[in-house]
């Protein structure tokens, strides 16, 4: 038989679902593992995903979903984002915002094109612009910067073959963020070297000490910027696969190509409830935040007092303490943990190599499961506390 494609070959798998499928092994496991909240689907939600079914709507929708659901999304963004899209030309409704990415990256680069990649980042990101035929060219957040993206660094990166810069913030894995004079850092050099950015604002709900900023409200980004969104983390519907994106009609009608080839269509029930989502916002999203705050100032808290030093993330929910003065890696240090105390975590060279020597933790789970965690986190680094006090002593 004739090969298969050496790309995909020689892909490695997701780093998050192999610790995850690991743990699923085992009993007794306090799972931190993968990023999803605890929350279920709001009823009214699942009510107008099970009314639509009941009513008949059945069919395709729009190529580019419901114009009820990307007016709503339109509204949302203006009064919630403080930016405006026209519903009928620059908004396309996607089968989460994975595939909202990766219709991004197919409409944007050319083979060879160079992407510049924030990094710890989210481990999709890299194999869907290689897919796309892009080159990833990372740049590493700084642990003593609170994970937050150097100019400099971006600056130094840029290449004439650089096409486009990649963000997320808040960040996943570190829950870093970046306030509006930071990102505004990031827009001049968009301007300077003429390049696009793609914004991955997933988590931009779960900010919790600083208002979020989009991207494309900066000066002179909307035309140059493709905001990718969803509801999975905000809205509690990770499983309902349903992401959007806002661009501007040059590349959004490109986009809409991929997806009219590769989807079709968003499903149209699961378009149904985000647009029941959208319009009851303010009933679920603001207890949903809050309860993750205070988790946030649980664990954190409770990670540095047990000796696994870790900076406060300013959004979404995960926690990415430092594991360097084990003396382990990342790998060795996650399925130690694992194996021992059944407690899973993900290693940080998932997310590139520059999350090497720390591991990521999310705190979308309930407050018990927090703390019995804990309990066994600190019952496993006791371990390392001999080895600590003889290097201070060398």
């Amino acid at each position: 038989m004739k090969s298969l494609s050496n790309q995909v070959v020689s892909m490695k798998p997701s780093g998050i679902r192999r610790f995850f499928d690991l743990a699923q092994t085992m009993d007794n496991v306090v799972s931190l593992g993968v990023g999803e909240p605890d929350f279920i689907t709001p009823w009214n939600v699942r009510e107008a995903s099970y009314a639509a079914l009941e009513e008949g709507y059945t069919a395709y929708s729009a190529n580019a979903g419901l114009i009820e659901l990307r007016e709503e999304i339109a509204t949302y963004m203006k009064e919630r984002f403080l930016v405006e899209y026209d519903p009928t030309s620059e908004l396309i409704v996607t089968t989460g915002a994975s595939q909202a990415l990766d219709i991004a990256f197919r409409a944007l680069l050319n083979p060879g094109d160079e992407v510049i990649v924030v990094e710890p980042a989210f481990v999709s990101y890299g194999p869907l612009i290689e897919l796309a035929g892009g080159t990833v060219v990372p740049v590493a957040c700084r642990p003593e910067k609170g994970f937050r993206l150097d100019r400099e660094d971006v600056e130094q990166a840029i290449t004439e073959r650089t096409k486009a810069i990649l963000l997320c913030f808040p960040s996943n894995p570190t829950g870093a963020t970046m306030n509006g004079d930071e990102l505004a850092q990031i827009a001049e050099l968009a301007t300077k070297y003429d390049l696009w950015v793609v914004s991955d604002e997933i988590y931009a709900e779960l900010c919790y000490d600083e208002p979020f900023v989009s991207f494309a409200t900066l000066h002179d980004m909307r035309d140059r910027t493709i905001v990718v969104n969803g509801f999975s983390k905000a809205f509690a519907m990770t499983g309902w696969r349903l992401g959007f994106t806002c661009a501007p009609e040059i590349v959004t009608r490109e986009m809409l190509k991929v997806h009219q080839y590769g989807m079709m269509c968003a499903p149209t029930l699961v378009q149904f409830g985000g647009l029941e989502a959208l319009r009851t916002r303010e009933q679920h999203v603001p207890s949903m935040v809050k309860s993750y705050r205070q988790r946030r100032n649980y664990f954190i808290q409770a990670l540095n007092e047990a000796g696994l030093p870790t900076h406060v993330p300013g959004g979404a929910f995960y926690a990415f303490p430092s594991i360097r003065h084990t003396g382990l890696t990342s790998e060795e240090f996650a399925e130690r943990l694992l194996v021992e105390e059944r407690v899973a975590v993900v290693p940080g060279n998932a997310f590139g190599e520059s999350g090497e020597g720390f591991v990521r933790a999310s705190y979308a789970t309930s407050l018990e499961q927090l703390q019995e965690a804990i309990l066994r986190i600190q019952r496993f680094m006791k371990q390392f506390e001999v080895t600590v006090a003889k290097d201070s002593h060398s």
